[in-house]
């Protein structure tokens, strides 16, 4: 674990905020130099703290109407090429092995429920070493920043 002072923090805080902001204009909201800011996000880079620098997509836009979670539990025999089958699945967003009562959850994002339903039943029930699975429909999210990205 790396130690952050509170300038890496606030740092971090306001490119989550807005990862595309310059520099220059950056310096100016926090009422640091520039190049005390430069030095700071190519050592939080170095460090792999900040891994990328991103765009958030309006998914809605995109026809995608429905989100989900899948809980699968699976053949532990055949974990790996179920794993290899659920990454070639499009609609697949994220792979999860979690502990509890499934081995995997997934993420999916699709078009409406009806094809929610086939890539739940024509999709991923048909992956051999599947043994059952539950979907849980996004209804409303609400995303908080992590605690240690408040701004103080």
């Amino acid at each position: 674990m790396h130690k952050l002072d509170d300038l890496d923090l606030k740092l971090l805080y306001e490119l989550t905020r807005d990862g595309s902001i310059s520099v220059p204009n950056l310096s100016k909201k926090m009422g640091i130099n520039a190049s005390v800011l430069y030095s700071r996000i190519k050592r939080l880079t170095k460090k792999n703290i900040i891994k990328k620098f991103t765009v958030v997509v309006d998914e809605a836009q995109l026809g995608i109407g429905v989100k989900a979670t899948i809980g699968i539990n699976r053949d532990p025999k055949l974990k790996d090429a179920i794993h290899k089958q659920l990454l070639q699945t499009p609609e697949i967003v994220s792979i999860s092995e979690v502990t509890g009562r499934f081995d995997i959850m997934v993420g999916v994002h699709a078009e409406n429920l009806e094809k929610l339903h086939n890539i739940v039943i024509d999709k991923i029930g048909k992956i051999e070493g599947i043994q059952s699975t539950e979907t849980f429909v996004e209804l409303q999210k609400t995303d908080k920043e992590p605690s240690y990205l408040v701004s103080k």
